[in-house]
């Protein structure tokens, strides 16, 4: 087995499944897991490719070796051949290590030496984030291809179906436009007071709008749900976003994660 390690914003999470599929299309019979935290999880589940994931949250502050070396632990009763480890830091290549996954792939970074034994350069000169995270599911020295495979998820119609039956989401002819209005940071975020007017103008013109994201986001959906007929369907189960990009008819986002999980899905998006 394959252990993906990626990194664990919801959007960057999205982009390493072109790590998956790379290792699938090479070898359809790999079992390819991927490390998760509770929040980013219920993506695996639509993650063509993937076996399983390892749920572990594990503090970002401080060093927490106590939960590394129980995620050591049950790493190594999977006995993985090889673990990729997406980001630079040494704290991300310490449970591999500490496991005995034989060979621990990545780039050099935070002096990691002996942490990761198969070390690759070049990290910088690589312009996308998939590039560097693709680069490393390759052999050494082998050159990119022109094109990676594209993250995708997938999800059910009658999944679908069961969850609008069970939120009181039932189809009624009118197109579904999801907003998600909420970013890391005020620099990628549009002003709240245009995703309220869009919301205002949308749902006269007989549109169905749907806010989406996550607790942070409940005030603001809370505020433009209040003007027409708008659900509010933020909260702290990501799969709720999910499903909800996965049945609309159009996304409108900010540069955050759920515009990924739009595209991987499909879903036309603005």
């Amino acid at each position: 087995p394959i252990l993906i390690i990626p990194y664990m914003w919801i959007g960057d999470f999205v982009r390493c499944h072109t790590v998956v599929k790379l290792l699938k299309q090479r070898s359809p019979t790999a079992a390819i897991d991927v490390l998760t935290t509770s929040t980013v999880a219920p993506l695996l589940d639509y993650m063509p490719g993937v076996r399983k994931g390892i749920v572990a949250d594990l503090p970002r502050r401080r060093l927490a070796w106590k939960e590394h070396r129980a995620l050591a632990q049950r790493l190594r009763a999977e006995n993985y051949a090889q673990a990729l480890v997406m980001p630079r830091t040494w704290k991300a290549a310490l449970a591999p290590a500490l496991a005995g996954i034989p060979r621990r792939t990545g780039f050099v970074g935070e002096a990691r030496f002996g942490l990761i034994n198969d070390l690759r350069y070049g990290e910088r000169r690589l312009p996308r984030m998939v590039d560097r995270c693709a680069m490393l599911a390759l052999p050494q020295g082998e050159a990119a291809p022109a094109a990676w495979p594209l993250p995708e998820l997938k999800v059910s119609a009658p999944e679908c179906a069961n969850w609008r039956r069970r939120l009181g989401l039932a189809p009624d002819h009118r197109t579904v436009v999801v907003l998600a209005p909420g970013a890391v940071g005020p620099s990628k975020r549009w002003p709240a007071e245009s995703y309220t007017e869009l919301a205002r103008r949308l749902a006269a013109e007989g549109h169905w709008i749907w806010v989406v994201g996550g607790p942070s986001e409940k005030e603001l959906a809370a505020d433009i749900a209040n003007h027409a007929d708008i659900r509010d369907l933020t909260g702290p189960d990501l799969r709720n976003a999910i499903l909800a990009l996965a049945t609309a008819d159009l996304a409108v986002s900010n540069d955050s994660g759920l515009l990924h999980v739009a595209a991987a899905l499909g879903t036309a998006a603005i």
